[in-house]
């Protein structure tokens, strides 16, 4: 989603913005500006289409300089991708970024085009310059401007403000939308992310919705809502940010995406660590509530939405089977919507990679509003600490699985998986099940990153393949039982970065439908782990293969399957059913990635997506 980085300092803020832009690039966007104080009562701004080092080669040709300003990406939802639509919107001596929706911004323009307001772009955030620009006028302050304009707003945002009469302060304002505060030595800065800021500081004050903060070069002031229904200085603690700097790069590899595949066994490695103990999970490694909240459990809603919605699906499979606890899943945007029915005992688990997925956040406090006591409290599965969805949770899990740039998620999705077996795992423990399976599946744990850099050892076969499936158009992917929801996973994957339309279903259900679709020109992929329901999957493979029918079938090498006219197979490491989900994603994910590459495609940003979905 879109990006912000603001900045005020001792020096030219300049270089500090732009780095923080290429930061926010995994985000996904569609152009970029920025707009500087470069003397008392003089905006500089410069805004261009497309990637970043295109507004480098503007501002090379044209430099802005200043000990103020504020920098956007864009990420287009009101108007097309066009200069006049990006940000910062400038209204007199006020330059505005915003993420987020204004949802009432058609009513606020009405009111400010009566007064004589010139709109130039379709966005809903020159609204709030305008807005902001207004309420200077009539009170003669920033921050009392700000804190006039967002009372009308409607919708979800961060902001990052400047007025060029002030180039010592920079305006921050919060609701639904994240905003952080970079406390640092030179100055203090703004940014949707903290990786925006880590070559300045490595300290955050991490703001609430409805915080208001004030920025000068030598220090900040919260604003945040009291009892009274009135702001009033606050205190937010300031946390160090504990994930590695990501701007080591790439390395050795031509995507992030692939570089982030490979990481996979040391993320799991780091998802396990601590929290194993010699026949048993230890549950106090979650959080101090987490024995309390597991063992009142005994319902489960799982919210999340995409790539994390299928890590919910598979846990579905493992906490009924595992744990005896029924388990309901569900879409983040449908859930919110929802008069959901949860019984007394229901646990409410969240799951998302940066904690701002404005859904999920939405799901999380939407139950709580409405559920009361019936919920004996929220879990959320998170991989960033300090986000919203951690601090409004009783209790969260972290993944532990590093900065993720790539938009299409792989390591976020495996550790997720990993955390949500260890989950399950406690709530065995604590709901009397057979301590001898669970030791041998923690056993069975801490082989899983061998596991995982074995089934990487594909990585040469798949490509091969990949380049016959770059060519096709469609592609059918076919699971039963907990691969299910890896199968979809893994049609995710390939329209997410190849373009190629996927889906996913469900074998049992080949002839309700689907297989009219089989011919030629329609590959299958299909995943066959050993497990009870191999014989019924092979019974769907001849169904497939009569009608001429081109299969790509990931097996274990137990299963019986050889490769024939018609039927590629591809050897996956030999596993337990409970952990093949995430075995047998990572063949999935390199098969998405290679026929991208074949295809030429943008992997690491694929076009119309975002890496933080933080808007509906």
């Amino acid at each position: 989603m879109c990006g912000i980085v603001a900045a005020v300092g001792s020096d030219n803020v300049l270089p500090i913005l732009l780095e923080g832009l290429k930061r926010l690039e995994y985000r996904g966007y569609d152009s970029a500006g920025v707009a500087l104080i470069e003397a008392p009562g003089r905006l500089g701004r410069a805004r261009e289409v497309g990637k970043v080092a295109a507004l480098e080669r503007l501002l090379a040709s044209a430099p802005l300089t200043g000990l103020a300003g504020v920098a956007h990406t864009r990420w287009a939802t009101h108007g097309q991708p066009s200069q006049d639509n990006a940000h910062p919107h400038v209204s007199g001596r006020v330059a505005v970024v915003h993420n987020g929706i204004i949802e009432n911004h058609l009513v606020l323009k009405n009111e400010l085009v009566a007064e004589g307001y010139a709109f130039t772009s379709e966005t809903d955030t020159e609204v709030v310059a305008h807005l902001i620009e207004r309420e200077l006028q009539r009170r003669g302050d920033l921050l009392a401007a700000v804190e006039a304009a967002v009372a009308r707003l409607e919708g979800a945002y961060a902001l990052g403000v400047i007025d060029a009469d002030r180039p010592d302060r920079v305006i921050g304002a919060r609701h639904g939308s994240p905003l952080v505060v970079g406390i640092g030595e030179e100055g203090y800065y703004l940014g949707s992310d903290p990786l925006a800021l880590l070559p300045v500081t490595d300290r955050f004050l991490y703001l609430e919705d409805g915080d208001l903060v004030e920025a000068t070069r030598t220090g900040c002031v919260v604003h945040g809502w009291c009892g009274n229904g009135k702001r009033t200085p606050v205190v937010r603690e300031p946390m160090r940010y504990e994930h590695d700097d990501p701007s080591v790069g790439k390395g050795e590899f031509e995507h992030y995406m692939l570089k982030e595949i490979y990481e996979q066994p040391v993320a799991v490695a780091n998802a396990l660590e601590g929290r194993l103990g010699s026949d048993q999970v230890l549950i106090e490694a979650f959080g101090p509530r987490a024995r309390q909240l597991l063992g009142e459990t005994r319902q489960i809603h799982l919210v999340a939405c995409g790539t994390s919605y299928h890590a919910g699906l598979v846990a579905r499979y493992w906490i009924e089977e595992l744990a005896g606890i029924p388990c309901q899943v569900e879409v983040a945007s449908e859930y919110r919507y929802r008069d959901v029915v949860a019984p007394p005992g229901t646990l409410l688990m969240t799951l998302s990679q940066s904690g701002e997925t404005a859904d999920t956040l939405a799901a999380l406090r939407h139950a709580r509003a409405r559920q009361g006591q019936a919920y004996v409290g929220a879990l959320s599965i998170c991989n960033v600490p300090g986000s919203s969805l951690v601090r409004e949770s009783d209790l969260s899990l972290m993944t532990h699985a590093g900065p993720e740039i790539g938009v299409a998620s792989t390591k976020a999705f495996t550790t997720q998986l990993t955390a949500l077996m260890l989950v399950t795992l406690g709530l065995r423990q604590l709901h009397g099940g057979d301590g001898e399976l669970t030791a041998r599946l923690v056993h069975r744990l801490r082989y899983l990153p061998t596991l995982l850099g074995d089934a990487l050892k594909l990585d040469a076969e798949i490509a091969r393949i990949a380049q016959r499936f770059s060519g096709y158009r469609h592609t059918l992917f076919l699971g039963r039982g907990a691969q299910m929801p890896i199968a979809q996973e893994g049609a995710l994957k390939l329209k997410e970065i190849s373009y190629i339309h996927a889906e996913a279903y469900a074998a049992g259900e080949l002839k309700h439908g689907p297989l009219a679709l089989i011919d030629a020109s329609m590959p299958v992929v299909a995943l066959a782990p050993m497990d009870g329901l191999l014989d019924k999957l092979k019974s769907n493979l001849q169904e497939v293969r009569a009608r001429g029918g081109r299969l790509l079938v990931f097996a274990d090498p137990e299963s019986g399957l050889e490769a024939a006219d018609g039927m590629t197979v591809v050897n996956v490491p030999a596993c337990c059913r409970f952990l093949a989900p995430l075995v047998y994603t990572l063949p999935l994910q390199l098969l998405a990635y290679h026929v991208a590459v074949a295809r030429s495609t943008d992997v690491d940003q694929p076009r119309n997506l975002a890496k933080s979905v933080t808007v509906e």
